[in-house]
């Protein structure tokens, strides 16, 4: 990939076949995740009626899943009231199943998008802005998985299994970067 260049209201970039492969795979297996979670929502009677879907109340326990649907209310962690417990379940159960749609969604757009074989990408502004959503989630799922904080080296040594990992975490900040730089142009 050579970076996207901007041409009118498109986006365009050229992905060879191992770049869609890694970014395809990598935004399938978030959406999976996603799609699990939302799987886990309690059924409710009045969902129907009401046309309020709740989700989970609970935070995921899976950290990956914990950076990507994050508490609405952040709760004191040296003791939080129960006030304060209530208030930050009823707000995930309330907004969780809209950001689950939403990060589905734009998971979506890219794997339609997205040449399975590589090739060339055109967008639209609004499916730029949909790539640029799912690779930030990819992102986080891949910097929690790696455990990436700002002090890491930009390269780890060869025998650390992170290594290889670390490179298309690299790659992928590059792509957004590139793309965030196309679609302000």
């Amino acid at each position: 990939m050579n970076g996207w260049q901007r041409c009118g209201e498109e986006v365009l970039a050229s992905l060879d076949r191992q770049e869609a492969a890694i970014l395809r795979g990598l935004v399938g297996q978030v959406l999976d995740m996603l799609e699990a979670r939302a799987a886990e929502a309690p059924e409710d009677e009045l969902a129907e009626l009401t046309g309020i879907q709740v989700g989970s109340s609970q935070a995921p326990d899976d950290p990956i899943l914990g950076r990507l649907l994050p508490d609405f209310h952040r709760l004191d962690d040296d003791a939080p009231a129960k006030a304060d417990q209530d208030s930050a379940a009823a707000l995930r159960s309330l907004h969780e199943p809209g950001l689950l749609r939403s990060k589905s969604l734009v998971a979506e757009t890219v794997l339609s998008t997205c040449p399975p074989e590589g090739g060339d990408v055109v967008l639209s502004l609004a499916q730029a802005e949909a790539w640029l959503s799912a690779i930030n989630d990819v992102r986080l799922a891949l910097g929690t998985a790696l455990d990436v904080t700002e002090d890491m080296p930009d390269e780890l040594p060869e025998d650390d299994p992170r290594s290889s990992h670390l490179g298309v975490y690299h790659w992928l900040t590059w792509v957004q970067e590139s793309l965030v730089s196309a679609v302000l142009t």
